[in-house]
C-alpha cells in the first residue's frame, strides 16, 4: 500500500490555491454579470445566429401556407410586374378558391389603402364577406404632431404612430384588421410584435390569424377562463360564431390582453387548471393550442422568431398555381392542400434578388435573397401554433448562470496544471454548447453563448495563466535571492514566495529529500592521512554530486560521508519526484564506477528518498545560521536510508516518492515504524528504470510480492517458501532473507490478534 502523499499539510496545499481559484472565478462571474446588460445586442446578433446555424433548417408545422405574388405569377397571368396593380378580382377568385379548399383563416400581408375600379373592389369585398375568415393588413405610419414653438424645444423627436386602414369597402367586410410592423433592411429581424405597444396594444396579424385559427377551442378557452374566476368573461363572446362577427375578434384580443396584463395571475391559474386532470382537456393537441393562447395573452408584447430555415421553408405556392384547378395543373404543380390551414398572401419572391418586401434575417442568403414579410408572418403564426418561439432565459437566471459559470471556470483554470485546465475548460465549454443547442433545438430555449464562451472562458483561463506566471516569477526571484547567500552554484526555481527575513524566517515548501551514507568510512578514515582522506572523499562526492545537479537537485548538507540533497517546489510535483528517483539510480551507478576505479578502497553507498512538506530556512542563533531543510521529512529520510542495513538493500524510497510514478521497477517491502517514529510508512526498493529491467528482476518482484502477501495473511510456511524461492532467483536477496527470519520467528511465536503486518524497528 502506498502512503497518501497529501496527508501532511493538506490545508496549506489546498486552501491557498482554492482561494485564488475562487477569486478568479468570482471576478469572471462578475465580469459576465456586468457585461450582460450591455451585450444583449451581441448575444442576439451573434449568439442567437450561431444557434440557428448549428441547428439548420427544421420542418415547419403543416398548418401554414404562403401564397406568393411573385414575378412568375405575373408572367403566367400576364399581369403588371407590380403586385399593387393586379386586378382585385384575382384576389376575390383566390379567396373563393381557398375557402372552397377548406382554409380556416386567410391573411393578406398587402395594403389595400387606395381605391381601384369600383367593380373590382366590389368583387373583392363580396368575396371577403362570403369567406368570413379574411384578415386584412393595416399599416403603421409615423406622424410628427403639431405643437407650439415652446413644446418643440422639449419634444423635437416626438412622433406618433398612426394606423392606415384598407379602404372602407374592404375594411368593413374583413373579419379583422391588424398591423404587422417589421424593421426594414439593414436591421436584422429577430422579433415580431404580438401586440403593438405604439398602436394601443393592437393585436398584430399573426396574433389575430392564430385567434381565428383556434376557433374550435375558443369555447373551452372561455370555460377555462371562467373557471379561474375572472370577471372579464362577461365582456367576451360566448361562442365561436359570435367571435367572427363585427370585428369581435379585434375587441376580444384587446380585452383578453388587457385582462392578462392587469392580472398576471390569470395565466398561472389557467395553466395550472389545464394541468389538472379534472379539467377535462384530454386531447393533447387541443390542450397545447389553449396553452399557446394563454402564453400569447400573458406574455410580452414581442417574441423572438423561431425561424424554420431559408426562404421557402414554409410551404410556399405561387399565386397563379393556387388559381389553377387540379385538372389544369401538371402533377408537379398541383394546388397546395389548404384544408384546415392558415393561408398568408403577400410578396415572397424567391426568384429575384431585387425583391421589395425582403427582410434581413439569420437565414438571408449570400446572394442577397431575404425572407419576405409574408413568410415572417407565417413563421410567427407557426410558432404560435406549436407554442415554440425562441424563449430567452429569464434575466435573473442568466445572472445566476453567468456567476456560477465564472466560478466553475476559475476553479478549473486555477486548480489544475495549465494543459489539463485548458482541456477541462474546453470540455465543459463543449458540454455547455451542446446543452444550449439541445435546449434550443427541442424547446426553443435561448441560452447565452458569447459572454460565457467568448468572453468569460478566455478571461478566466488567460487571467489564471497571468496570475500563475506572476506568482512563479515572484517565487523564483525570491528563492534566487535567498539561495544566493548560501548556494552559489545552483538555485531552486520553484519555491513558495515571501521568504521574509533571512535571519529568522523560513518557508514551507513541498520537497523530496535524498540521503546517502557510505559504508566503511570510519574504518577508512583510520587508515588514511587527513590529506589523502580529503582527496579521496572529494573525488567520491564529485561522483555523487553530479547526478544531483544533473537532475535539478540541490546539495543541502554534507557531513563526513553523508549527503543530503533536496528537490523543492511550491506544490507537489510528480516530475520533481521522478527526477529525484533518476538521480538516486545514477548515484548508485556513479558509486559503482567510482569503486571500480579505486583498487583497494571501496565505499558502498546506501540511499534513501522521502517526500513531504518541510521548512526551508535559516537555522541557528546569535551570529551563526545555516540555510537547510527542517522537518519530519529530513529525519524520516535518514531512517529510510538506515533501513538499508537491515534489509540488505541499496536504494529505498517511501510510498510518497513513487506515488503515481510509472517509469520505475520497484518492490514493495512492507510497512515499517522506523526508530523514533510513531507512524508507519510504506517502503519500496527502487531497483531500476522500467525499460532497463530484465526478466530476472521482474520475476524477483513478482515472487517476492506473493510471499509478502502470504506473510501479511499469517501464512508463515507459504511465505517462507516464497521468500526462499526469491532468494534462489537472486542469491542472497536481502529483503527475502530478512523476512524468512521474521516468518520463522512468528511461526514459533505468532503475533497478537491486533497485528497488522507493520514491522517496528527500535534501532537506526
Amino acid at each position: 500500500m502506498i502512503d497518501d502523499p497529501n496527508d501532511l499539510g493538506a490545508g496549506f496545499k489546498i486552501m491557498s490555491p482554492l482561494s485564488k481559484a475562487l477569486t478568479i472565478g468570482l471576478l469572471t462571474g462578475i465580469l459576465g454579470v456586468g457585461l450582460f446588460p450591455v451585450a444583449n445586442d451581441l448575444e442576439e446578433g451573434v449568439g442567437l445566429d450561431l444557434l440557428f446555424r448549428l441547428r439548420g433548417a427544421r420542418n415547419p408545422p403543416s398548418n401554414a401556407v404562403v401564397v406568393t405574388m411573385d414575378r412568375v405569377s405575373a408572367n403566367r397571368l400576364k399581369l403588371p410586374p407590380e403586385p399593387e396593380e393586379w386586378p382585385r378580382s384575382l384576389h376575390a377568385h383566390l379567396i373563393d378558391t381557398l375557402v372552397q379548399g377548406g382554409a380556416i383563416v386567410i391573411a393578406f400581408d398587402i395594403m389595400f389603402d387606395r381605391a381601384r375600379s369600383s367593380e373590382e373592389d366590389q368583387q373583392f369585398s363580396d368575396a371577403i364577406s362570403r369567406a368570413r375568415n379574411v384578415v386584412l393588413c393595416e399599416c403603421l405610419q409615423k406622424v410628427a404632431p403639431s405643437m407650439t414653438d415652446e413644446s418643440k424645444l422639449h419634444s423635437e423627436r416626438l412622433n406618433i404612430e398612426r394606423l392606415v386602414s384598407p379602404i372602407p369597402i374592404l375594411a368593413n367586410r374583413a373579419v379583422a384588421l391588424a398591423p404587422f410592423p417589421l424593421p426594414k433592411v439593414p436591421v436584422k429581424v429577430s422579433q415580431y410584435w404580438t401586440f403593438k405597444a405604439g398602436a394601443g396594444d393592437r393585436s398584430t396579424l399573426p396574433t389575430v390569424a392564430f385567434q381565428i385559427f383556434t376557433l374550435d377551442v375558443y369555447e373551452e378557452f372561455i370555460q377555462l377562463l371562467e373557471k379561474v374566476g375572472t370577471s372579464v368573461v362577461g365582456q367576451l363572446p360566448r361562442n365561436k360564431e359570435s367571435l367572427v362577427k363585427g370585428k369581435a375578434v379585434e375587441r376580444t384580443t384587446q380585452i383578453l390582453r388587457d385582462a392578462f396584463q392587469k392580472e398576471p395571475s390569470i395565466a398561472k391559474e389557467m395553466l395550472q387548471a389545464l394541468k389538472d386532470s379534472k379539467s377535462g382537456f384530454v386531447d393533447k393537441n387541443r390542450a397545447r393550442i389553449i396553452r399557446s393562447l394563454i402564453h400569447l395573452y400573458g406574455g410580452a408584447n414581442s417574441r423572438y422568431l423561431n425561424f424554420y430555415g431559408p426562404p421557402g421553408t414554409i410551404t410556399t405556392v405561387p399565386f397563379y398555381q393556387m388559381l389553377q384547378t387540379k385538372k389544369e395543373s401538371p402533377d408537379d404543380l398541383k394546388p397546395a392542400d389548404v384544408s384546415g390551414k392558415a393561408v398568408f398572401i403577400g410578396l415572397s419572391e424567391r426568384l429575384r434578388p431585387e425583391q421589395k418586401d425582403g427582410f434581413h434575417t439569420v437565414f438571408s442568403q449570400p446572394d442577397g435573397l431575404d425572407i419576405g414579410g409574408v413568410e415572417i408572418a407565417a413563421t410567427a403564426f407557426a410558432n404560435l401554433s406549436e407554442d415554440m418561439p425562441v424563449r430567452p432565459i429569464a434575466f435573473s437566471y442568466n445572472l445566476a448562470i453567468l456567476l456560477f459559470w465564472g466560478l466553475l471556470l476559475g476553479i478549473l483554470s486555477f486548480l489544475f496544471p495549465t494543459y489539463i485546465a485548458a482541456l477541462s475548460i474546453l470540455l465543459v465549454a463543449a458540454l455547455y454548447l451542446s446543452t444550449a443547442q439541445y435546449l434550443f433545438n427541442h424547446s426553443g430555449i435561448w441560452s447565452l453563448l458569447i459572454i460565457p464562451l467568448l468572453i468569460q472562458l478566455p478571461s478566466a483561463f488567460f487571467g489564471t495563466v497571468l496570475w500563475k506566471y506572476t506568482d512563479t516569477s515572484k517565487e523564483r526571484e525570491n528563492i534566487k535571492k535567498a539561495f544566493g547567500f548560501f548556494l552559489p552554484d545552483k538555485v531552486v526555481d520553484e519555491l513558495a514566495k515571501n521568504l521574509g527575513d533571512l535571519k529568522t524566517n523560513g518557508q514551507i515548501v513541498y520537497g523530496t529529500c535524498l540521503s546517502t551514507d557510505a559504508e566503511q568510512y570510519t574504518a577508512l578514515s583510520e587508515t588514511m592521512s587527513p590529506g589523502e582522506l580529503s582527496n579521496f572523499i572529494n573525488r567520491y562526492y564529485e561522483a555523487v554530486f553530479m547526478p544531483v545537479r544533473s537532475y535539478g537537485g540541490t546539495v543541502s548538507d554534507v557531513i563526513g560521508d553523508s549527503m543530503l540533497a533536496i528537490w523543492a517546489t511550491a506544490q507537489p510535483d510528480t516530475e520533481v519526484r521522478n527526477r529525484a528517483c533518476l538521480a538516486a539510480l545514477d548515484i548508485a551507478k556513479a558509486v559503482e564506477r567510482f569503486n571500480q576505479a579505486s583498487e583497494n578502497v571501496k565505499l558502498p553507498t546506501r540511499i534513501g528518498l522521502h517526500s513531504g512538506q518541510m521548512l526551508l530556512g535559516n537555522i541557528g542563533a546569535i551570529d551563526h545560521y545555516e540555510y537547510r531543510p527542517v522537518g519530519d521529512i529530513v529525519n524520516t529520510v535518514s531512517r529510510i536510508e538506515g533501513l538499508n542495513k537491515y534489509l540488505g538493500t541499496r536504494q529505498l524510497v517511501s510510498g510518497n516518492v513513487i506515488f503515481q510514478l510509472d517509469g520505475f521497477l520497484t518492490r514493495q517491502l512492507g510497512r515499517f515504524v522506523l526508530a523514533g517514529k510513531s507512524k508507519p510508512i510504506a517502503v519500496h526498493e527502487l531497483i531500476c528504470c522500467l525499460d532497463e529491467s530484465n526478466s530476472q528482476q521482474r520475476q524477483l518482484c513478482a515472487v517476492f510480492s506473493e510471499a509478502l502477501d502470504a506473510f501479511l495473511a499469517r501464512c508463515w510456511d507459504e511465505a517462507i517458501c516464497g521468500f526462499s524461492e526469491s532468494c534462489n532467483i537472486i542469491r542472497g536477496d536481502g529483503p527475502s532473507s530478512y523476512y524468512m527470519k521474521l516468518c520463522e520467528k512468528y511461526r514459533d511465536m505468532p503475533p497478537g490478534d491486533m497485528w497488522n503486518g507493520i514491522i517496528h524497528l527500535d534501532n537506526k
